[in-house]
């Protein structure tokens, strides 16, 4: 099975947290959707294994016209396809009942919203053009279209967020019914109007207990809804995991399209321009991006220990397997690392601390040449 991504670059504007590659509508939408078309066909033979889920990211792909969408959908051909799960992304203040039936026609069913709050006073901190009310509508007309496998995103750690609104949203958002939830501590990038807001001191990140609380109440309240935590950001009842996103986590081959979109055929990742120009352009224009077999464990070390699946050990070639145990040691002593038969698994309760624990396990030449 593979994966396919298609990456529409237009938002309506910038929220001040995002680094993904996005701009405003240029007139060149038309030609975009085109490309990718073209692209599709260009480079569809770069996969033996037949596609089976499609995700419409971006951006913001709900602002499309519902005539480019539909060309991209039926350019692509996906009537030859056995589409496991097709989704797209949304926001709410584009929700209305006409384009979520076209949206169903095209095969789409599941839906990823980017709710990020339920309170009005951090929404407008974060550049949102959304109300609490907008979104939850939006998930009303969703629900009333027929879909069930319904994704949203909230952000903790937003500027001005306390415990009592943090639990407001979550609270508010599961009991509208959604199957899936992701949900990211606040970061802030660097380039992003909300890391030159912190820079000049207009907005000051929350500090690390507070985070932790708050990650503390998003594991508690999912868990006590049935949502199952199996990645560091992600939450699912039982049978709506994210089938698409769970490939970027497993080593399952997908094919990415349009500006800036990434590609991994199981050994080469390959990334697009990020730019509307060059792409339309030069397309394709994509980049090699140079990885060594140590390159390569690494992203799995990193992939796999997100998940509540695991790391393989059996998956890691045998002359490096010494030095991932030995690293591994330290974090097995302090009870924040597990074995479970030939599987390394942090903990939900130290997933807090897994960018520190993944540091440690990260291979490098050293251990190449100590392991021959």
């Amino acid at each position: 099975m593979a994966g396919l991504y298609i990456h529409i670059p237009y938002c309506h504007s910038k929220c001040a947290y995002c680094d993904f590659y996005s701009r405003p509508d240029d007139g060149n939408a038309g030609l975009v959707a085109d490309t990718i078309v073209k692209e599709f066909r260009l480079r569809k033979h770069e996969f033996a294994e037949p596609i089976t889920t499609i995700y419409i990211g971006g951006g913001t792909p709900s602002i499309l016209p519902d005539r480019l969408l539909g060309d991209i959908v039926k350019g692509i051909g996906i009537d030859s396809f056995d589409i496991k799960e097709f989704t797209i992304e949304v926001n709410p203040e584009d929700i209305y009942p006409e384009k979520l039936k076209f949206w169903k026609a095209l095969g789409i069913d599941r839906i990823s919203m980017g709710v990020q709050s339920l309170c009005d006073a951090e929404l407008k901190a974060v550049g949102r053009r959304h109300s609490a009310q907008t979104a939850l509508d939006a998930l009303d007309m969703i629900r009333e279209a027929g879909f069930t496998k319904i994704s949203c995103d909230l952000i903790y750690g937003l500027p001005g967020q306390s415990v009592y609104s943090w639990q407001e949203s979550l609270t508010r958002l599961l009991d509208t019914g959604i199957t899936h939830l992701s949900a990211y501590s606040l970061t802030y990038e660097q380039g992003t109007l909300l890391y030159a807001r912190m820079l000049n001191g207009k907005v000051i990140p929350a500090d690390d207990d507070t985070v932790l609380e708050l990650y503390s109440i998003l594991c508690d309240e999912t868990a006590a809804r049935g949502f199952r935590h199996y990645e560091i950001s992600n939450f699912a009842l039982p049978a709506y995991e994210a089938i698409h996103n769970s490939s970027y986590w497993n080593d399952t081959p997908y094919l990415g399209l349009g500006p800036s979109a990434h590609s991994f055929d199981g050994h080469t990742r390959r990334i697009n321009p990020a730019s509307v120009r060059t792409y339309i352009e030069n397309m394709p224009a994509f980049e090699i991006e140079a990885e060594s077999e140590i390159d390569r464990l690494n992203d799995r070390i990193i992939t796999a220990l997100r998940t509540d699946r695991g790391l393989e050990l059996n998956s890691i070639p045998h002359k490096y397997r010494s030095s991932i145990e030995r690293y591994a040691r330290i974090w097995v002593n302090r009870s924040m690392l597990e074995y479970r038969g030939d599987v390394l698994i942090i903990p939900e309760r130290h997933w807090m601390m897994a960018d520190a624990i993944m540091r440690d396990l990260i291979l490098t030449d050293s251990d190449q040449t100590d392991s021959e």
